[in-house]
């Protein structure tokens, strides 16, 4: 199983003002922790894509691209690019430069993200919202796989016989689709032959596996090669020496980025005893020692029937860079090697 970092690009804000401080330094210390992830051996970097003065991850190629210059192995890729409301073409021709910054180690998770905040920036409707995405998808695979695209479609000026550069290193760059909880985007994921990202930010993770076995039997029917199918789980997660520590660390930050949620969307807030039982061994956080860490990423896979990538969505407002630095050391270090063994403790 591969093992990876899911971020948001989290900017420092002043609590009285609300302004975001230091934007240049943030930056830096999202570059410092990628380059440590590589160094210690982790699978995967993924930088998000949003709209908000607390996030610097809208131009998130960009930012893998500054990452590939600094790295060597750790595969970069966006987590996710709201594909609804960007240009086929552009995200290509984004991601097919960071390949061959990095030599050949891009990826691109594409969704159409829980936030949708680019759709009136990019003048989109919201009545769209599904054929947006469908159709740039279909886009977008017909110009990873074709040099020359002849495409027609309802929100995009036509393609004829128009070649799309650069093309990546990798034959070809691999997309995957990010899917929460709607069963046609698991049965469509399927039948399309792409890999599939999960992410279960609640609850708990085997409440998913009649999805996730759905787009099994979309990958069977449409007579994909099993060997090729991939699945990624992404959760909320971080990880210290012991229990007690991790979650009395994480949970401020926890608390305070889903009560910020809940007034914009109007949910309940978060309570304490939510959290505790999403964080024990069922639910979908996974926060806690190596051990614990180790063992619970072992669980949801066997959940789920199995899985090929976990990721750790680690961004917390209350978080420092030095705990999060000291959290991919722990997952370098003690996670990683007990999820290669197969060793649940």
């Amino acid at each position: 199983m591969e093992i990876g970092i899911d971020s948001f690009a989290g900017a420092s804000v002043d609590k009285e003002t609300g302004k975001v401080t230091d934007p240049v330094a943030d930056m830096n210390r999202l570059l410092e922790r990628i380059r440590l992830a590589d160094e210690m051996g982790l699978d995967t970097f993924a930088i998000g894509e949003h709209y908000k003065k607390n996030f610097l991850d809208s131009a998130n190629a960009v930012i893998l691209s500054a990452a590939a210059a600094q790295t060597k192995n750790i595969r970069l890729m966006s987590g996710v690019t709201v594909l609804s409301a960007a240009d086929p073409v552009r995200v290509f021709q984004n991601f097919a430069t960071l390949d061959l910054i990095s030599n050949g180690r891009a990826e691109i998770v594409v969704g159409r993200g829980s936030s949708v905040d680019g759709f009136p920036l990019f003048g989109y409707n919201l009545d769209d919202y599904n054929e947006l995405f469908e159709e740039k998808l279909e886009l977008l695979l017909q110009i990873r796989d074709n040099e020359r695209v002849t495409w027609k479609g309802k929100f995009r000026p036509a393609l004829k016989d128009q070649p799309v550069y650069p093309r990546p290193l990798q034959e070809e760059i691999p997309i995957w689709r990010g899917v929460g909880g709607t069963p046609e985007s698991f049965l469509r994921a399927g039948l399309m032959g792409m890999p599939l990202m999960v992410a279960v930010i609640g609850g708990q993770t085997e409440r998913f596996r009649p999805l996730v076995d759905l787009y099994r039997r979309g990958w069977k029917e449409a007579g994909h090669p099993e060997e090729k199918m991939k699945i990624g789980l992404h959760s909320l997660g971080f990880v210290m020496d012991n229990h007690t520590e991790a979650v009395e660390t994480y949970y401020p930050g926890y608390a305070r980025m889903f009560n910020n949620r809940a007034k914009e969307r109007g949910y309940g807030e978060v309570r304490r005893s939510d959290f505790d039982a999403q964080s024990d061994e069922r639910g979908a956080i996974v926060v806690g020692s190596p051990d614990e860490v180790a063992a619970k990423i072992l669980r949801h896979s066997e959940a789920l029937g199995g899985v090929d990538r976990f990721t750790f969505q680690m961004d917390n407002p209350y978080l420092t860079h030095e705990q999060l630095k000291s959290a991919i050391r722990l997952i370098g270090e003690e996670v990683i090697p007990r999820v290669k063994e197969g060793v649940a403790v």
